[in-house]
């Protein structure tokens, strides 16, 4: 069951990912050569007008095939419309994602309601206690970060606190307080805590459901970036990344834990996971590297630039080698996601 439904929310993830570009494709008059939902041996297939629709045997994802690294003398050809045409159809993928990450957004907070940054309980003797934090103090910057969300607390103390105080606004009955608060190490939870408690998901309206769900999208938006930058700062280390073997096992790790609470709770934890990857698949495609979208973005930037295209043989080796090496990397974390889970 772990299996399926993470099979569900890729397969889901990226065939909305390729229906971006064949969409935007579409509406630019560009011949999409072959849209296919599934990857490997076709099962069926129908051609309508100029691009052939199959469903394949292996159920991963899909493509949209539109022939971009081909010089084709046909007017509706890809290479042969506007630069700008062609950056539309590349970012369309990465964009679809935003967008369902957004729909399911909206799913989430409608059902589940937001967890605003309300703290419900001081503990005796913590340093919120000492700090003079209350219950009913409304959090509304930490660090100089303005937070909407509990979460973006609980982020900042996970990824950015580096020791000592932290300065807080709150918003207590109306008026704008400023706290400085000192955390303490739990070794019990290992994790730096100042002793507060949240009262938990509440209910918004309609427009405020909008709000925080586009808000949502944000934050794990603005949670991939801030991944990558300790990436290549070595905060964090290659060992800390996660393939389609880890991304499974963490799926079904949330759906063993949510089954517990009933169907209604694990709905709602897979569509987080698939918010989360979808976001982090929108972001991860729009970096500058060969193979990737936003490697395509790059050269047809270079090319609105320099007022000409990058000379397609060479485009077509950087993507080769780029693929070549993602390729690689990829077997590498499977490797780690393997050893991870059996040894």
């Amino acid at each position: 069951m772990n299996i399926i439904i993470a099979i569900l929310i890729f397969g889901i993830i990226i065939i909305v990912h390729e229906l971006g570009h064949f969409l935007i494709a579409k509406k630019n008059g560009i011949q999409v050569d072959e849209f296919c939902v599934g990857l490997g041996p076709t099962i069926i297939g129908k051609q309508i007008g100029d691009t052939f629709y199959s469903l394949k045997l292996l159920p991963f994802g899909g493509a949209c095939m539109m022939g971009e690294d081909e010089d084709r003398p046909e007017k509706n050809a890809f290479n042969n419309k506007s630069v700008w045409a062609r950056m539309a159809v590349i970012f369309g993928g990465p964009f679809f994602n935003f967008i369902l990450a957004f729909v399911l957004s909206l799913l989430v907070v409608g059902i589940s309601g937001v967890d605003l940054p309300k703290i419900h309980a001081v503990a005796k003797n913590s340093p919120a206690a000492s700090s003079g934090l209350k219950a009913g103090d409304i959090m509304t910057s930490v660090d100089g970060q303005k937070i909407h969300n509990y979460r973006e607390f609980s982020y900042y103390m996970y990824m950015d606190y580096q020791g000592g105080k932290i300065p807080l606004t709150v918003d207590r009955n109306g008026k704008e307080k400023s706290i400085s608060v000192t955390p303490e190490y739990s070794k019990k939870n290992q994790q730096y805590m100042i002793g507060i408690t949240w009262p938990g998901k509440q209910k918004v309206g309609p427009l405020k459901t909008i709000e925080y769900s586009f808000r949502e999208v944000g934050l794990q938006i603005k949670i991939t970036i801030k991944s990558l930058k300790m990436l290549i700062t070595r905060q964090l280390g290659v060992k800390d990344l996660s393939g389609p073997v880890g991304i499974v096992k963490t799926v079904g790790d949330q759906y063993n834990q949510a089954s517990h609470y009933g169907a209604l709770v694990v709905f709602l934890t897979m569509m987080n996971m698939a918010i989360l990857i979808s976001a982090n698949l929108g972001v991860m495609n729009l970096l500058p590297l060969p193979a990737l979208d936003g490697g395509r973005l790059l050269f047809l930037i270079l090319e609105a630039i320099r007022r000409k295209p990058v000379p397609k043989n060479m485009e077509a080796a950087v993507h080769t080698a780029g693929l070549l090496i993602l390729m690689a990397l990829m077997v590498f974390v499977m490797y780690q996601d393997i050893v991870k889970i059996f040894f």
